[in-house]
């Protein structure tokens, strides 16, 4: 009997990790430094297990790290300038969507704040929000820059928030 039976021999397929979303404390200001400074060192250490580095735009002082467990980070990060500290613990996916999940401009505009219109035939001018229409997504503006009380209404997409009042 050639070849045909095989009941002896055994599979050796590596079965990956689920993934672990690791906290790494760092100077403030300094994450998207850190960010590239762990990636270029995860290369030169040729070390696998790391998926993902995400700079959460809300949050200062803190990376998120996709990884296949702390141990991988730790080696990484070890001799990193502004790594300040690691978290024992790790995220759940839903929290790290949460964190890095984009909020339309609409949610964000307030009465009272100031943007600055970015298409359209008003484009350039610096207004007023005077009411927020979420169901529609529209604003209602006063425009600054006109020399008599110019209100307008316009898509909050063609709006970016210039300052919080």
């Amino acid at each position: 009997m050639e070849g045909g039976n095989e009941s002896g021999s055994t599979s050796t397929r590596k079965v990956r990790a689920l993934p672990k979303y690791v906290v790494l404390r760092t100077t403030a200001g300094q994450e998207v430094n850190v960010a590239l400074m762990l990636e270029a060192s995860s290369q030169a250490l040729k070390s696998k297990g790391i998926y993902s580095i995400v700079v959460p735009p809300e949050i200062k002082g803190y990376i998120i790290i996709e990884t296949e467990g702390l141990h991988i980070v730790h080696r990484v990060a070890r001799d990193i300038k502004h790594v300040k500290g690691k978290a024992m613990g790790s995220l759940r996916p839903e929290e790290v969507e949460r964190l890095i999940r984009v909020k339309p401009p609409i949610e964000e505009l307030k009465p009272g704040d100031i943007v600055e219109i970015i298409s359209g035939p008003f484009k350039g001018l610096k207004a007023s929000v005077i009411s927020v229409d979420a169901q529609k997504n529209l604003v209602t503006l006063n425009i600054l820059e006109a020399s008599f009380k110019m209100e307008a209404t316009i898509p909050a997409d063609n709006v970016r928030l210039y300052k919080r009042r």
